[in-house]
């Protein structure tokens, strides 16, 4: 189904890539090596310890700005980050994010969300909803090539998928 469903964490403006997953880690690009240390530099060190499978990282304008490294949305999603919810992307990092299948939506309203709060993302009909203050945002559903690229597991995936090769 569309429907993403975790408890909200909450970070703020201009959350860098060195911030998502610092620098000092950058000798492997395994999945689960950077999974260990996501957001460890951020006001939440302990996240990868807390974070449960399908949870939501709630952040404000100019989410993963820095530099393009992909290992970024890459430790996001292996932590098990369902989706990332901000008011706008990075640019570059919008990109990989959907290269990599780390689903992430711009949402006007992120600073109504709160930390613990229940939400569950509507991918197709572009509604989140915030089940713990029974409140509902709206964002432009992405386009259908980007749903595509996130459901069949990423960039490769995708390309390998549209050559017959899986």
């Amino acid at each position: 189904s569309s429907d993403l469903m975790g408890k909200a964490w909450k970070f703020g403006d201009d959350i860098d890539t060195d911030v998502i997953i610092a620098a000092r880690y950058l000798n492997s690009s395994d999945p689960e090596h950077l999974a260990k240390y996501v957001m460890e530099d951020s006001v939440t060190p302990d996240f990868a310890n807390r974070v449960q499978k399908g949870d939501i990282i709630i952040a404000g304008e100019n989410f993963g700005c820095g530099s393009s490294r992909e290992h970024a949305p890459i430790a996001i999603k292996a932590a098990g980050v369902g989706a990332v919810l901000a008011k706008d992307f990075a640019r570059i990092f919008y990109r990989n994010s959907f290269n990599m299948a780390l689903p992430i939506y711009e949402v006007a309203e992120v600073e109504q969300i709160d930390e613990g709060d229940d939400v569950s993302i509507d991918t197709e009909n572009g509604i989140v909803t915030n089940h713990t203050k029974n409140e509902t945002y709206n964002f432009r559903p992405i386009p259908e090539f980007m749903q595509e690229l996130i459901d069949a597991g990423g960039l490769i995936a995708y390309a390998q998928k549209e050559m017959g090769l899986n």
